[in-house]
Protein backbone atom coordinates (compact mmCIF):
# COMPACT_ATOMS: atom_id res chain seq x y z
CA UNK A 1 0.00 0.00 0.00
CA UNK A 2 1.38 3.48 -0.49
CA UNK A 3 1.90 5.97 1.84
CA UNK A 4 0.43 9.36 1.62
CA UNK A 5 1.99 12.14 4.48
CA UNK A 6 -0.79 14.30 6.08
CA UNK A 7 -0.18 17.78 3.82
CA UNK A 8 -3.42 19.82 4.50
CA UNK A 9 -1.39 22.29 2.43
CA UNK A 10 -2.06 19.83 -0.44
CA UNK A 11 -5.72 18.91 0.32
CA UNK A 12 -6.44 19.70 -2.95
CA UNK A 13 -5.50 21.32 -6.30
CA UNK A 14 -8.40 23.45 -7.52
CA UNK A 15 -9.36 26.97 -5.82
CA UNK A 16 -11.50 24.69 -3.31
CA UNK A 17 -9.08 22.90 -2.20
CA UNK A 18 -6.47 25.68 -1.79
CA UNK A 19 -8.93 27.66 0.30
CA UNK A 20 -9.38 24.66 2.71
CA UNK A 21 -5.27 23.93 2.82
CA UNK A 22 -4.96 27.94 3.85
CA UNK A 23 -7.45 27.60 6.34
CA UNK A 24 -6.08 24.75 7.67
CA UNK A 25 -2.45 26.31 7.79
CA UNK A 26 -3.40 29.48 9.50
CA UNK A 27 -5.73 27.35 11.96
CA UNK A 28 -2.17 25.82 12.55
CA UNK A 29 -0.69 28.82 13.01
CA UNK A 30 -2.82 30.18 15.52
CA UNK A 31 -2.87 27.52 17.64
CA UNK A 32 0.48 27.15 17.82
CA UNK A 33 0.85 30.90 18.03
CA UNK A 34 -1.74 30.42 20.92
CA UNK A 35 0.01 27.87 22.66
CA UNK A 36 3.36 30.55 22.42
CA UNK A 37 2.07 32.84 24.42
CA UNK A 38 0.40 30.48 26.84
CA UNK A 39 2.98 29.03 28.26
CA UNK A 40 4.79 31.19 29.93
CA UNK A 41 7.90 30.27 31.78
CA UNK A 42 8.67 31.39 35.71
CA UNK A 43 11.29 33.65 36.99
CA UNK A 44 13.84 33.02 39.64
CA UNK A 45 13.02 33.57 43.03
CA UNK A 46 15.52 36.65 44.53
CA UNK A 47 16.02 37.31 48.23
CA UNK A 48 14.11 40.46 49.61
CA UNK A 49 16.02 44.19 48.79
CA UNK A 50 16.98 45.51 52.06
CA UNK A 51 15.66 49.09 52.33
CA UNK A 52 19.00 50.44 52.11
CA UNK A 53 19.90 49.15 48.66
CA UNK A 54 17.21 51.67 46.96
CA UNK A 55 18.34 55.46 47.22
CA UNK A 56 16.10 58.11 49.21
CA UNK A 57 15.38 60.03 46.09
CA UNK A 58 14.07 56.77 44.34
CA UNK A 59 11.56 55.72 47.13
CA UNK A 60 9.82 59.50 46.89
CA UNK A 61 9.36 59.02 43.70
CA UNK A 62 7.97 55.44 43.54
CA UNK A 63 5.67 56.72 46.39
CA UNK A 64 4.43 59.84 44.50
CA UNK A 65 3.95 57.80 41.23
CA UNK A 66 2.28 54.82 43.45
CA UNK A 67 -0.43 57.00 44.31
CA UNK A 68 -1.30 58.48 40.87
CA UNK A 69 -1.33 54.63 39.53
CA UNK A 70 -4.18 54.06 42.83
CA UNK A 71 -1.78 50.89 43.78
CA UNK A 72 -2.91 51.06 47.36
CA UNK A 73 -6.85 51.84 46.57
CA UNK A 74 -7.23 48.12 44.96
CA UNK A 75 -4.90 46.31 46.61
CA UNK A 76 -6.27 47.21 50.12
CA UNK A 77 -9.49 45.50 51.17
CA UNK A 78 -11.93 47.20 53.16
CA UNK A 79 -10.37 47.77 56.78
CA UNK A 80 -7.34 45.82 55.77
CA UNK A 81 -3.34 46.18 55.83
CA UNK A 82 -2.25 48.51 53.37
CA UNK A 83 -0.80 46.99 49.57
CA UNK A 84 -1.97 43.05 51.37
CA UNK A 85 -5.07 42.86 49.02
CA UNK A 86 -7.90 40.72 49.61
CA UNK A 87 -10.44 43.62 47.94
CA UNK A 88 -12.94 42.00 46.18
CA UNK A 89 -13.30 43.30 42.19
CA UNK A 90 -16.65 42.99 40.65
CA UNK A 91 -16.79 42.42 37.10
CA UNK A 92 -19.30 40.95 34.69
CA UNK A 93 -17.18 37.87 34.87
CA UNK A 94 -17.62 37.34 38.29
CA UNK A 95 -15.37 38.34 41.48
CA UNK A 96 -11.57 39.18 41.24
CA UNK A 97 -9.47 39.45 44.81
CA UNK A 98 -6.78 41.37 44.85
CA UNK A 99 -3.14 40.17 45.61
CA UNK A 100 -0.48 41.42 48.22
CA UNK A 101 2.04 43.16 47.15
CA UNK A 102 4.14 44.23 50.00
CA UNK A 103 7.30 42.15 49.93
CA UNK A 104 6.51 39.24 52.20
CA UNK A 105 8.52 36.20 50.82
CA UNK A 106 5.58 33.65 50.61
CA UNK A 107 2.36 35.04 50.61
CA UNK A 108 4.02 38.54 48.67
CA UNK A 109 6.41 39.84 46.15
CA UNK A 110 9.34 39.64 48.70
CA UNK A 111 11.06 37.30 46.22
CA UNK A 112 9.96 39.59 42.84
CA UNK A 113 13.14 40.73 40.94
CA UNK A 114 12.27 43.68 38.74
CA UNK A 115 12.45 42.02 35.77
CA UNK A 116 9.34 39.56 37.32
CA UNK A 117 7.84 42.97 38.32
CA UNK A 118 8.15 44.73 35.19
CA UNK A 119 6.93 41.45 33.31
CA UNK A 120 3.43 41.49 35.23
CA UNK A 121 2.65 45.37 35.58
CA UNK A 122 3.43 45.05 31.56
CA UNK A 123 2.75 41.22 30.14
CA UNK A 124 0.29 40.36 32.90
CA UNK A 125 2.39 37.50 34.21
CA UNK A 126 2.93 36.72 37.47
CA UNK A 127 6.84 35.46 38.86
CA UNK A 128 5.21 31.96 38.54
CA UNK A 129 4.24 32.28 34.37
CA UNK A 130 0.76 32.21 35.41
CA UNK A 131 -1.45 35.00 33.68
CA UNK A 132 -2.47 37.94 35.47
CA UNK A 133 -6.17 38.87 35.07
CA UNK A 134 -6.77 42.65 33.22
CA UNK A 135 -8.22 43.88 36.27
CA UNK A 136 -4.61 45.18 36.55
CA UNK A 137 -4.60 47.64 33.96
CA UNK A 138 -1.14 45.89 32.21
CA UNK A 139 -2.44 47.33 29.12
CA UNK A 140 -2.09 50.96 30.52
CA UNK A 141 0.96 49.88 32.06
CA UNK A 142 2.80 48.79 29.02
CA UNK A 143 3.33 52.51 28.39
CA UNK A 144 4.99 53.27 31.50
CA UNK A 145 9.01 54.10 31.58
CA UNK A 146 11.61 51.86 32.78
CA UNK A 147 12.59 53.98 34.97
CA UNK A 148 9.44 54.86 36.78
CA UNK A 149 8.85 50.97 37.29
CA UNK A 150 11.88 51.08 39.03
CA UNK A 151 10.99 53.47 41.48
CA UNK A 152 7.65 51.86 42.05
CA UNK A 153 9.43 48.57 42.49
CA UNK A 154 11.62 50.24 45.01
CA UNK A 155 8.51 51.90 46.68
CA UNK A 156 6.47 48.48 47.27
CA UNK A 157 9.80 46.33 48.36
CA UNK A 158 10.20 48.89 51.09
CA UNK A 159 6.70 48.78 52.93
CA UNK A 160 6.30 46.66 55.65
CA UNK A 161 5.75 42.92 54.36
CA UNK A 162 2.49 41.53 55.59
CA UNK A 163 1.20 37.53 55.86
CA UNK A 164 -1.47 37.95 53.61
CA UNK A 165 -2.64 34.41 51.26
CA UNK A 166 -4.57 35.12 47.82
CA UNK A 167 -8.20 34.63 47.99
CA UNK A 168 -9.55 32.56 45.60
CA UNK A 169 -11.43 34.24 42.81
CA UNK A 170 -15.04 33.23 42.05
CA UNK A 171 -15.60 33.19 38.29
CA UNK A 172 -17.88 32.24 35.81
CA UNK A 173 -16.68 28.77 34.39
CA UNK A 174 -14.51 28.24 32.36
CA UNK A 175 -12.57 32.15 32.81
CA UNK A 176 -11.23 30.17 36.10
CA UNK A 177 -8.15 28.81 33.75
CA UNK A 178 -5.54 30.92 33.78
CA UNK A 179 -4.38 30.16 30.11
CA UNK A 180 -7.24 31.05 28.17
CA UNK A 181 -6.58 34.78 29.26
CA UNK A 182 -3.17 34.27 26.60
CA UNK A 183 -6.27 34.78 23.64
CA UNK A 184 -7.35 37.73 25.35
CA UNK A 185 -3.61 39.29 25.00
CA UNK A 186 -3.25 38.19 21.54
CA UNK A 187 -6.52 40.20 20.79
CA UNK A 188 -5.93 43.21 22.92
CA UNK A 189 -2.57 43.68 24.44
CA UNK A 190 -1.31 45.90 21.55
CA UNK A 191 -0.21 48.80 23.34
CA UNK A 192 3.63 50.49 22.93
CA UNK A 193 5.89 52.31 25.67
CA UNK A 194 4.36 56.18 25.61
CA UNK A 195 5.92 58.20 23.04
CA UNK A 196 5.80 62.15 23.11
CA UNK A 197 3.98 63.96 20.65
CA UNK A 198 6.18 66.99 19.11
CA UNK A 199 3.03 68.93 18.08
CA UNK A 200 2.24 69.10 22.09
CA UNK A 201 3.67 70.80 24.85
CA UNK A 202 5.74 69.18 27.80
CA UNK A 203 2.78 69.69 30.47
CA UNK A 204 0.46 68.23 27.55
CA UNK A 205 2.73 65.26 27.37
CA UNK A 206 3.62 64.77 31.11
CA UNK A 207 -0.31 64.77 31.38
CA UNK A 208 -0.93 62.71 28.91
CA UNK A 209 2.02 60.22 30.11
CA UNK A 210 0.59 59.94 33.70
CA UNK A 211 -3.23 59.20 32.81
CA UNK A 212 -2.92 56.98 29.76
CA UNK A 213 -0.21 54.72 31.72
CA UNK A 214 -0.20 54.52 35.47
CA UNK A 215 -3.27 56.78 35.76
CA UNK A 216 -5.40 54.33 33.66
CA UNK A 217 -8.32 57.03 33.75
CA UNK A 218 -9.59 55.51 30.37
CA UNK A 219 -9.99 52.55 31.87
CA UNK A 220 -13.04 54.07 33.92
CA UNK A 221 -14.00 56.49 31.38
CA UNK A 222 -14.40 54.25 28.03
CA UNK A 223 -17.16 51.75 27.75
CA UNK A 224 -15.92 48.23 27.33
CA UNK A 225 -16.47 45.39 24.90
CA UNK A 226 -18.60 42.21 25.34
CA UNK A 227 -14.54 40.72 26.54
CA UNK A 228 -13.97 43.32 29.03
CA UNK A 229 -11.45 45.50 26.84
CA UNK A 230 -11.16 48.91 26.31
CA UNK A 231 -13.01 50.53 23.20
CA UNK A 232 -10.60 52.77 21.82
CA UNK A 233 -10.43 55.24 19.04
CA UNK A 234 -13.35 57.70 19.16
CA UNK A 235 -14.84 55.57 21.92
CA UNK A 236 -12.34 56.10 23.97
CA UNK A 237 -13.21 58.70 26.79
CA UNK A 238 -17.19 58.61 25.98
CA UNK A 239 -18.36 57.66 29.44
CA UNK A 240 -18.03 54.15 31.20
CA UNK A 241 -18.72 52.44 34.40
CA UNK A 242 -16.88 51.76 37.86
CA UNK A 243 -17.71 49.98 40.37
CA UNK A 244 -20.60 50.64 40.31
CA UNK A 245 -20.94 54.23 39.28
CA UNK A 246 -20.99 56.04 36.16
CA UNK A 247 -18.10 57.53 34.81
CA UNK A 248 -18.93 60.55 32.48
CA UNK A 249 -17.34 61.23 29.53
CA UNK A 250 -14.43 63.62 29.18
CA UNK A 251 -13.94 63.69 25.47
CA UNK A 252 -16.23 66.29 23.37
CA UNK A 253 -19.88 64.43 24.71
CA UNK A 254 -19.10 65.50 28.55
CA UNK A 255 -22.28 65.56 29.89
CA UNK A 256 -20.93 68.55 32.37
CA UNK A 257 -22.99 71.78 32.81
CA UNK A 258 -20.06 73.78 32.56
CA UNK A 259 -17.22 72.56 29.91
CA UNK A 260 -13.78 71.42 32.05
CA UNK A 261 -11.04 73.73 32.49
CA UNK A 262 -7.44 72.45 32.80
CA UNK A 263 -8.17 75.05 36.35
CA UNK A 264 -11.16 73.44 37.25
CA UNK A 265 -9.89 69.84 37.00
CA UNK A 266 -6.61 70.59 38.47
CA UNK A 267 -8.83 71.87 41.71
CA UNK A 268 -11.12 69.22 41.32
CA UNK A 269 -8.45 66.49 41.23
CA UNK A 270 -6.37 67.88 44.37
CA UNK A 271 -9.04 68.67 46.36
CA UNK A 272 -12.47 66.56 45.55
CA UNK A 273 -14.47 69.33 44.38
CA UNK A 274 -14.86 72.07 42.04
CA UNK A 275 -17.76 75.15 42.62
CA UNK A 276 -19.10 74.90 39.12
CA UNK A 277 -19.13 70.48 38.49
CA UNK A 278 -19.68 68.77 41.73
CA UNK A 279 -17.83 66.77 44.45
CA UNK A 280 -15.94 63.68 44.04
CA UNK A 281 -17.96 60.44 45.18
CA UNK A 282 -17.65 57.04 44.77
CA UNK A 283 -14.67 55.59 43.34
CA UNK A 284 -13.67 58.83 42.12
CA UNK A 285 -13.05 60.04 46.49
CA UNK A 286 -10.05 57.69 46.37
CA UNK A 287 -8.29 58.98 43.39
CA UNK A 288 -8.74 62.24 44.72
CA UNK A 289 -6.95 60.95 48.12
CA UNK A 290 -3.92 60.13 45.92
CA UNK A 291 -3.81 62.82 44.02
CA UNK A 292 -3.99 65.24 46.41
CA UNK A 293 -0.70 63.45 47.69
CA UNK A 294 1.17 63.56 44.42
CA UNK A 295 2.96 66.47 43.18
CA UNK A 296 1.08 69.33 42.27
CA UNK A 297 3.06 69.34 38.89
CA UNK A 298 2.16 65.66 37.63
CA UNK A 299 -1.88 67.16 38.96
CA UNK A 300 -1.83 69.91 37.25
CA UNK A 301 -0.58 68.01 33.69
CA UNK A 302 -3.13 65.82 33.81
CA UNK A 303 -5.51 67.98 34.27
CA UNK A 304 -4.37 69.88 30.88
CA UNK A 305 -4.50 66.57 28.99
CA UNK A 306 -7.98 65.31 30.09
CA UNK A 307 -9.37 69.54 29.31
CA UNK A 308 -7.81 69.01 26.05
CA UNK A 309 -9.89 65.90 25.36
CA UNK A 310 -13.07 67.89 25.17
CA UNK A 311 -11.23 71.21 24.03
CA UNK A 312 -13.85 70.75 20.69
CA UNK A 313 -16.87 70.91 22.51
CA UNK A 314 -19.37 73.81 21.85
CA UNK A 315 -18.93 76.57 24.78
CA UNK A 316 -22.31 76.33 27.36
CA UNK A 317 -23.27 79.22 29.10
CA UNK A 318 -22.21 78.65 32.98
CA UNK A 319 -26.32 77.62 34.19
CA UNK A 320 -27.40 79.71 37.16
CA UNK A 321 -29.28 78.53 40.35
CA UNK A 322 -32.71 76.84 39.34
CA UNK A 323 -35.23 79.73 38.28
CA UNK A 324 -38.06 80.34 40.38
CA UNK A 325 -40.51 79.35 37.61
CA UNK A 326 -38.85 75.62 37.43
CA UNK A 327 -38.56 75.56 41.23
CA UNK A 328 -42.33 76.05 40.87
CA UNK A 329 -43.01 73.81 38.11
CA UNK A 330 -40.60 70.62 40.51
CA UNK A 331 -42.35 71.45 43.61
CA UNK A 332 -46.15 71.12 42.00
CA UNK A 333 -45.27 67.86 39.70
CA UNK A 334 -43.64 66.18 42.87
CA UNK A 335 -44.49 67.76 46.13
CA UNK A 336 -43.43 64.34 47.77
CA UNK A 337 -39.86 65.12 46.61
CA UNK A 338 -40.07 69.06 47.22
CA UNK A 339 -40.58 68.13 50.65
CA UNK A 340 -37.91 65.54 51.28
CA UNK A 341 -35.75 68.51 49.75
CA UNK A 342 -36.56 70.98 52.38
CA UNK A 343 -36.78 68.76 55.30
CA UNK A 344 -33.32 66.67 54.29
CA UNK A 345 -31.33 68.85 52.22
CA UNK A 346 -32.16 72.34 51.46
CA UNK A 347 -30.13 73.27 54.71
CA UNK A 348 -26.57 72.79 52.67
CA UNK A 349 -28.25 72.74 49.12
CA UNK A 350 -30.98 75.67 49.19
CA UNK A 351 -29.51 78.76 47.81
CA UNK A 352 -28.14 81.21 50.79
CA UNK A 353 -27.16 78.03 52.72
CA UNK A 354 -24.41 78.33 54.41
CA UNK A 355 -22.15 75.71 52.82
CA UNK A 356 -23.16 77.73 49.35
CA UNK A 357 -20.87 80.43 50.62
CA UNK A 358 -17.97 77.78 51.07
CA UNK A 359 -17.24 77.71 46.94
CA UNK A 360 -19.49 74.14 47.04
CA UNK A 361 -20.79 73.75 43.61
CA UNK A 362 -24.48 74.44 43.35
CA UNK A 363 -26.70 71.29 42.15
CA UNK A 364 -27.61 73.15 38.60
CA UNK A 365 -24.25 72.24 37.95
CA UNK A 366 -23.52 68.69 39.49
CA UNK A 367 -23.05 66.40 36.26
CA UNK A 368 -24.76 63.54 38.32
CA UNK A 369 -27.93 65.04 37.53
CA UNK A 370 -27.43 65.85 33.69
CA UNK A 371 -26.38 62.25 32.85
CA UNK A 372 -28.77 60.18 31.17
CA UNK A 373 -28.95 57.34 33.71
CA UNK A 374 -29.85 58.24 37.79
CA UNK A 375 -27.23 55.83 39.29
CA UNK A 376 -25.03 58.10 40.28
CA UNK A 377 -27.68 60.99 42.18
CA UNK A 378 -29.33 57.51 43.83
CA UNK A 379 -26.17 56.25 45.08
CA UNK A 380 -24.94 59.64 46.26
CA UNK A 381 -28.11 59.95 48.20
CA UNK A 382 -27.95 56.39 49.36
CA UNK A 383 -24.07 56.31 50.10
CA UNK A 384 -23.47 59.34 50.70
CA UNK A 385 -19.38 59.68 51.02
CA UNK A 386 -16.55 60.99 52.70
CA UNK A 387 -14.06 63.96 52.27
CA UNK A 388 -11.73 62.41 50.34
CA UNK A 389 -8.79 65.09 51.76
CA UNK A 390 -9.50 65.27 55.31
CA UNK A 391 -12.22 67.24 57.34
CA UNK A 392 -12.38 70.17 55.20
CA UNK A 393 -13.07 68.34 51.95
CA UNK A 394 -16.55 67.91 50.93
CA UNK A 395 -18.99 65.40 52.43
CA UNK A 396 -22.54 64.08 52.52
CA UNK A 397 -24.68 61.79 54.84
CA UNK A 398 -25.81 58.67 53.28
CA UNK A 399 -29.52 58.62 53.89
CA UNK A 400 -29.89 54.76 53.44
CA UNK A 401 -31.83 53.98 56.41
CA UNK A 402 -33.96 57.13 56.43
CA UNK A 403 -35.34 57.04 52.64
CA UNK A 404 -37.17 54.53 51.79
CA UNK A 405 -36.83 53.12 47.79
CA UNK A 406 -40.17 55.29 46.95
CA UNK A 407 -38.76 58.72 49.00
CA UNK A 408 -35.25 57.97 47.12
CA UNK A 409 -37.24 57.90 43.81
CA UNK A 410 -39.00 60.86 44.59
CA UNK A 411 -36.46 63.23 45.56
CA UNK A 412 -34.26 62.26 43.11
CA UNK A 413 -36.86 63.28 40.52
CA UNK A 414 -37.59 66.33 41.97
CA UNK A 415 -33.79 67.42 41.72
CA UNK A 416 -33.76 66.36 38.30
CA UNK A 417 -36.89 68.77 37.29
CA UNK A 418 -35.57 71.14 39.38
CA UNK A 419 -32.02 71.41 38.58
CA UNK A 420 -31.34 70.07 35.26
CA UNK A 421 -33.27 70.81 31.46
CA UNK A 422 -32.93 67.05 31.04
CA UNK A 423 -35.55 64.44 30.15
CA UNK A 424 -37.31 63.48 33.47
CA UNK A 425 -35.79 60.36 34.74
CA UNK A 426 -37.57 56.86 34.69
CA UNK A 427 -38.46 54.12 36.38
CA UNK A 428 -36.71 55.39 39.53
CA UNK A 429 -38.24 53.50 42.55
CA UNK A 430 -36.59 50.70 40.45
CA UNK A 431 -33.31 52.03 40.20
CA UNK A 432 -33.02 52.60 43.85
CA UNK A 433 -34.14 49.38 44.92
CA UNK A 434 -31.50 47.59 42.29
CA UNK A 435 -28.76 50.65 43.67
CA UNK A 436 -29.87 49.37 47.73
CA UNK A 437 -29.61 45.78 47.11
CA UNK A 438 -25.89 45.88 45.10
CA UNK A 439 -24.82 47.80 48.09
CA UNK A 440 -26.36 45.28 50.77
CA UNK A 441 -24.15 42.64 49.04
CA UNK A 442 -20.74 41.77 50.74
Amino acid sequence: MKRTRWAPWRAGRGTAGRWVAGGVLVCLVGIGAFLGIAYRSGLPPVSPPKVETFPAETLARGAALAAIGDCIVCHTADGGVPYAGGRALATPFGTLYSTNITPDPETGIGTWSTDAFKRAMRDGVSRDGSHLYPALPYDHYRQVHDGDLDAIYAFLMTRAPVVAPARANDLIFPLGFRPLLAGWKLLFLHQEEFTPRPDRDAAWNRGAYLAEGLGHCSGCHSPRNLAGAEETGTKAYSGGLAEGWAAPALNGSSPAAVPWTADSLFTYLRTGVDGRHGAAAGPMGPVVHGLSRAPEADVRAIATYIASLSADRPGTAPKTPALPERTAEAARVNPAGASLFAGACAGCHEDGAPMMTQGRPGLSTVTALQLDRPDNAIRAILQGFHAPTGPAGPAMPPFAASLTDTQVADLAAYLRSRFSDRPAWTALETAAATVRQEESQP
